[in-house]
């Protein structure tokens, strides 16, 4: 992607630049019609709904126990002040997580994007609220943001909140990190901003990922939770699972993603995938930083410790 020119595409605000490709058929399409196979992605309030029928009955209910347990949770806000002072500030004072997010996004506008140049071109993946895709537009970069929910507390509808502050509005695609729909190679960059974990298939989503990237862009893994045994990563998958069920009535397990990280897993993904990653670690405190210790001393469950990892596509 080049121009920073935008276009109204059926109601869709898009980069006049950006590609297409039908996530049914992986057609290249002009617009948002597939002559092929006949898959239209509708617009509603300015998302482009990319998700076809069938993976949207695969997730419907994650969905569902999704936003069910993040509405209970408290999360999102009526007011706009509390997204626009997103990551530094909670204004709910619900939103533990934050902290953790405003530090690993300082680590990747410092240390991970500058290399791109300025207006590069960044997949914004999990982009929920569209935190990051507003602070990566403020910042002078040219974002989409993707994710599976739309709502207007938690979702990609919650972008209408950032919009009115930005001089151009960024794109916004319901779509799932398997099937994107974007051509070949015109990304710089691909965030998972929180939401690899999501991913039931890490080397079908990789794969995804570094399709849509150019030669030598990068994909950034932030905020997934790291392991340093297996174990311990299955235990906190089921001690959630277990809080899920008694809090809310729902273990939230509807689709079988894999949760967390391990160096084993990484290893893996650079063995099947041809990669290297570099692993950045922002520092989240020295609270943050005992965490490891306290727990081996009482004896309890590690605790989930967070790196950004990045990965270059060869040229």
């Amino acid at each position: 992607m080049g121009s920073s020119q935008i276009g109204i595409v059926n109601d869709a605000v898009l980069p006049l630049d950006v590609r297409i490709q039908c996530p049914c058929c992986r057609a290249d399409i002009i617009g948002l019609d597939c002559a092929l196979c006949g898959f239209r992605m509708l617009v509603s309030r300015g998302i482009v709904h990319a998700l076809p029928p069938e993976r949207a009955a695969h997730y419907a209910q994650f969905m569902e126990d999704y936003e069910r347990i993040r509405a209970a949770e408290g999360r999102g806000s009526d007011k706009e002040d509390f997204y626009l002072d997103l990551p530094y500030k909670d204004v709910s004072g619900r939103g533990k997580q934050w902290h953790i997010r405003a530090r690993s996004y300082d680590c990747l506008i410092k240390h991970v994007l500058p290399p791109l140049g300025q207006r590069g071109a960044i997949l914004d993946l999990g982009a929920g609220n569209c935190w990051m895709s507003f602070r990566l537009a403020l910042a002078g970069y040219r974002p989409i943001a993707v994710d599976l929910l739309t709502n207007e507390h938690d979702g990609l509808a919650a972008a209408m909140h950032y919009q009115r502050h930005l001089s151009e509005p960024f794109p916004r695609f319901q779509a799932e990190l398997t099937r994107l729909p974007f051509q070949n190679g015109q990304f710089d960059a691909i965030v998972f901003n929180a939401s690899f974990h999501y991913s039931e298939d890490y080397d079908a989503t990789l794969s995804e990922a570094f399709r849509c990237l150019r030669s030598g862009g990068i994909v950034i893994i932030s905020d997934t939770p790291w392991y340093s045994r297996e174990e311990s990563g299955r235990r906190m998958v089921s001690e959630r699972h277990a809080a899920f069920l008694q809090s809310y009535g729902t273990a939230s397990d509807s689709i079988r993603s894999l949760e967390f990280l391990t160096d084993k897993r990484l290893r893996a993904l650079e063995e099947h995938l041809s990669i290297k990653w570099t692993v950045h670690s922002p520092r989240y405190g020295f609270k943050w930083a005992m965490r490891p210790l306290i727990a081996r001393l009482r004896h309890r469950r590690e605790p989930s410790r967070f790196r950004i990892y990045t990965a270059r596509k060869d040229a």
